[in-house]
């Protein structure tokens, strides 16, 4: 295939870059931000899919960023593509401050405050999706099905990361919206100015060519008009 990479990457492989990818997190961003600029697409609908993609990184519905950052960028008229990249704002260096912050908030406003770490968090979400494949499993085999783990961590960790996940994604993405649509516009204003420039270039170059070989006065060639005339 044309398009196929040389060097096979394997599951391990893509495992790590996606926690650290080969240029870093710094140059990933850089990337990402181009890519947006870059869009061909209206500058509103490109913030409203930066809206949508932020807003989703704070939910906890990790494995579905994608898939609900698209739909709710296509209920909005937004960008699609936009929005899978803004979910990027969700990654491996932010996802612990965001859950500690969005799990606790959650508890403040649900009346029952409690302090989670990072560690506490991810970990419940490590034994509750455990639990879950082992009650998927449990269908087709003899094993008994648990519910208590999963019962434990929706109501101490999702449904608190839920809740406190939409007050700051709002904000977040709001905020992501009114920055990005100013820098959108500009980008795109001058590089739909610099494309004019570039064929007024042309165009002129064109007429000068025109007119120098019109200069030279090179007579047009005789016809057998001309030829008869002159027997």
């Amino acid at each position: 295939m044309v398009f196929k990479r040389r060097d096979k990457r394997s599951w391990v492989r893509l495992g790590l870059e996606a926690l650290w990818p080969r240029g870093g997190w710094n140059r990933a961003a850089i990337y990402m931000k181009h890519r947006l600029r870059r869009l061909p697409d209206a500058p509103h609908r490109i913030a409203r899919g930066i809206f949508a993609g932020i807003l989703i990184s704070f939910s906890p519905l990790f494995g579905l960023h994608f898939g609900g950052a698209a739909f709710l960028a296509w209920v909005m008229r937004g960008n699609i593509l936009a929005a899978l990249m803004a979910t990027f704002v969700g990654n491996p260096i932010t996802f612990p401050f965001i859950a500690a912050f969005g799990v606790e908030f959650g508890n403040f406003l649900m009346g029952h405050p409690r302090v989670m770490s990072p560690l506490e968090i991810f970990s419940d979400f490590g034994r509750a999706g455990a639990e879950f494949w082992h009650n998927v499993s449990s269908i087709f085999t003899d094993d008994v099905a648990h519910w208590d783990r999963l019962h434990r961590f929706f109501f101490r960790v999702y449904l608190p990361y839920l809740v406190g996940g939409i007050l700051p994604g709002l904000i977040a993405g709001i905020a992501g919206y009114y920055v990005s649509l100013p820098l959108i516009i500009a980008y795109q204003n001058r590089r739909k100015k610099k494309l004019r420039d570039l064929l007024a270039k042309r165009l002129a170059k064109r007429d000068a060519e025109m007119a120098e070989g019109n200069d030279e006065g090179i007579d047009p060639p005789l016809g057998d008009d001309v030829g008869e005339v002159r027997r």
